[in-house]
């Protein structure tokens, strides 16, 4: 009887056996066909698991090339549209100051002027032109060298409240003209933060700069300096027309202009506050923007 009952076992296990083999065998022919199927650039498809242990493991393990293989596509992609958004925006941003360059030396090559007062008219704007250009293509390698994630900051400490009144009297000229006022408030009696201060000093130039140029209406420029516990904040405000909604998230993307404030202004070269957001990544900082109807404040945040 024990004999008997060691027989069936061993062929119940020698049957298991058997089966076992023939479903893992079935399993990976099913497995190969859907690598192959995902080999054929279908990356939507994953590989079904089922099992647990060894052929699940392995099928979570391919899904996650393929999960991987779709984000380096993605990153791909992406790379590729910012490469070519670039060109097309520098190669309209170049041509435009350009072409109104050479449209006036030909005019005044060709000797097409009325008498030396037109001349003059003439030379004034291919000059504004020409800065224009230079201070376009200043930026455009500034952005780049910002892309540098090696870039070296030359850290020391830097007393906030110094650099903004200095600020504030080079742009005092700018603001007579515009016929506006700047108005300080500190909160806070020692604003350390170490920083790099010739690469801090551009941020906070262009901030004030696209308040003078976007927030004449308002009459003034508010700067108020205030810290946390771990940060130092600067926020600079403008009472002029607001930045709508629908702008408001691609503020800091390179090449962004609002386009009715192109149309209206002569607009700088659309990567100043490209350049201020690489710059507050670099110190690992952050720079924010709200706006309403009312004003519109930017937000700089520096650990201390």
């Amino acid at each position: 009887m024990l004999v008997l009952i060691l027989l069936i076992g061993f062929c119940l296990f020698l049957c298991y056996r058997h089966e076992k083999k023939r479903y893992i065998t079935m399993r990976i022919h099913h497995m190969i066909g859907e690598i192959r199927h995902i080999a054929a650039g279908n990356f939507h498809k994953q590989v079904e698991v089922v099992d647990s242990y060894e052929l699940g493991d392995l099928a979570m393990s391919i899904n996650n090339i393929v999960v991987q293989a779709q984000k380096s596509m993605e990153e791909e992609r992406m790379a590729e549209k910012i490469k070519n958004d670039l060109v097309t925006n520098v190669s309209h941003d170049l041509r435009t100051p350009l072409t109104s360059i050479l449209g006036y030396l030909n005019l005044i090559n060709g000797d097409k002027y009325r008498d030396e007062v037109e001349l003059r008219y003439y030379t004034q704007i291919v000059h504004e032109k020409a800065k224009r250009l230079h201070e376009l293509i200043n930026d455009l390698f500034e952005f780049t060298r910002m892309q540098n994630k090696g870039m070296i900051l030359n850290k020391e400490p830097i007393n906030l409240a110094e650099m903004l009144d200095q600020l504030v009297v080079q742009f005092d000229p700018q603001l007579k003209q515009a016929g506006m006022e700047c108005r300080q408030q500190y909160e806070v009696v020692h604003p350390i933060v170490p920083a790099d201060g010739r690469k801090l000093v551009r941020v906070f130039e262009n901030l004030i700069s696209n308040a003078l140029n976007y927030g004449k209406e308002g009459k003034y420029v508010d700067i108020l300096l205030r810290d946390t516990e771990r940060s130092v904040i600067v926020e600079i405000t403008n009472y002029g027309e607001g930045i709508p909604a629908i702008d408001l998230p691609h503020i800091f993307d390179r090449f962004y202009r609002v386009e009715k404030s192109r149309s209206e202004y002569s607009g700088g070269s659309g990567l100043g506050l490209a350049i201020a957001k690489s710059i507050m990544d670099l110190h690992e900082g952050e720079i924010h923007v709200s706006s309403d109807s009312e004003r519109t404040t930017f937000q700089v945040w520096l650990p201390k």
